[in-house]
């Protein structure tokens, strides 16, 4: 079989009002590339979290930045990396403390990251001081259900 790659971009200001257009792009490219709603849906929460926290906290919710999104879809997953040039953070030198530890201390902080590990494969921070912050995040696609029977199956 040959292999294929596809990428496509989304660059937006940085407002919480583009959160509907990012998630219509990320619904968009994820139905194209096969995946269901139940998925595409679960792709576009994660992406928005990501995006929230970039506008939020990397942009302290200045609008006179950009978010990027960009997708890259090949026959094995379709990844997303969502880059800025803001204050970088990098979440793998924050503790992953319980979801009873957040709720005890009546924090929100932490949550976001905890929904996009759970939705994604994988998840990377990269900071490349003074350039930009790139999260990428990974779905794998999930290999098809075989229409043919197992051996010894009823039929």
């Amino acid at each position: 079989m040959a292999s294929f790659e596809r990428t496509f971009c989304l660059q937006v200001p940085s407002s919480t009002e583009n959160l509907a257009l990012i998630r219509e792009f990320v619904s968009a490219v994820g139905e194209q590339a096969g995946f269901d709603e139940n998925e595409t849906l679960k792709l576009a929460l994660a992406v928005d979290e990501a995006c929230t926290n970039v506008i939020e906290h990397a942009y302290q919710n200045e609008e006179t930045h950009e978010v990027t999104v960009r997708v890259t879809v090949d026959e094995d997953a379709i990844a997303f990396e969502v880059i800025d040039r803001g204050r970088g953070f990098d979440p793998t030198q924050e503790p992953a403390l319980p979801v009873e530890e957040l709720i005890r201390r009546r924090s929100s902080g932490g949550l976001g990251l905890r929904l996009i590990r759970t939705i994604m494969d994988d998840v990377q921070y990269r900071i490349v001081a003074g350039q930009k912050n790139e999260l990428r995040m990974v779905k794998k696609r999930r290999p098809a259900k075989s229409a043919t029977p197992e051996p010894g199956a009823p039929r």
